[in-house]
């Protein structure tokens, strides 16, 4: 019942997204349509606990770091897959965002951070990257790519 849910969700989500360019003017409309005290973003926190005690949502691990892709694009999120991981005080691989990535930042324990980034929305643009790094606490990062689309790249 959860990934129904979860699947209807962010769906929604996408097409709040619509085709805006992923840029910081993204980030300002997410933290203001869908805030992180907005009943939205709870209702995907709540989901993304309920899909990972059910086992459809971070199912794999690795280096400390619970991931998984809930959903493929091209179905309910349209041209955006959903991927969910959990992390707690770990840097993930470095992985450069071929068309972007939309995230969210939840947080389960303690004040943890993403990048640096408190709870709520970030955007980064086509051709950025990063090591993922999630310091205080434990947090579920879900994050859109269009496509798909995302390299990593051993380093």
């Amino acid at each position: 019942m959860a990934q129904a849910d979860f699947e209807r969700v962010m769906s929604d989500v996408a097409a709040t997204i619509g085709e805006r360019a992923l840029d910081d003017d993204l980030a300002v409309f997410l933290n203001t349509q869908i805030p992180a005290e907005g009943d939205v973003f709870q209702q995907v926190e709540a989901l993304c606990r309920d899909g990972e005690a059910e086992g459809w949502l971070c199912a794999r691990e690795m280096g400390g770091i619970r991931f998984g892709r809930a959903i493929k694009p091209g179905a309910q999120a349209g041209r955006f897959s959903v991927d969910v991981v959990r992390m707690t005080d770990v840097k993930g691989p470095h992985h450069i965002h071929t068309q972007g990535e939309i995230g969210m930042i939840m947080p389960v324990e303690g004040d943890a951070k993403f990048d640096d980034i408190e709870r709520g929305w970030y955007v980064y643009p086509a051709g950025s990257d990063h090591w993922p790094t999630v310091t205080g606490g434990d947090a579920y990062i879900l994050y859109l790519l269009p496509d798909g689309a995302i390299e990593f790249t051993g380093k």
